[in-house]
């Protein structure tokens, strides 16, 4: 994997969502790593600098809302994506609210999927820095 290859977790118990990904990622400079429960997506993340996580809306026994809290654990979070065949104004709306950074719809369009990617990356690139800064901006204000 070169220095340039950026990391993408697909969380699904579906075989299709994460060959579709994989379809529509691999050619590029993304790198997919699959998963089909939190349990095992949380190890990848641990292992592995994922910047973005790509997570169906319904898991076998958990949902995109447990994955979301689980990776909050982590001092840099990656971007999260949600994925439905249900991708409504209603998940959209519920998915941006609790801290999701945008939702796709199933099937995946490659347009679609690569630009969502795309920004997830760089707000999470762009997040480091100021992820960074943050308690001494609160420890100057305090001061």
């Amino acid at each position: 994997m070169s220095a340039s290859t950026v990391n993408v977790l697909s969380v699904s118990p579906h075989q299709e969502d994460h060959a579709s990904l994989q379809g529509l990622l691999g050619r590029s400079w993304w790198n997919v790593f699959k998963a089909q429960s939190t349990s095992t997506a949380s190890a990848l993340i641990q292992h592995h600098d994922i910047s973005v996580v790509i997570c169906e809306a319904d898991l076998w026994q958990k949902t995109w809302i447990d994955m979301l809290n689980e990776t909050r654990s982590i001092p840099n979070p990656p971007s999260l994506i949600v994925a439905s065949r249900l991708a409504d104004d209603r998940l959209w709306a519920e998915a941006l609210n609790l801290g999701a950074w945008d939702v796709l719809a199933k099937p995946f369009d490659r347009a679609e999927v690569l630009r969502s990617v795309r920004y997830a990356w760089e707000h999470y690139w762009h997040r480091q820095p100021k992820m960074a800064a943050t308690p001494m901006k609160i420890l100057s204000a305090a001061s």
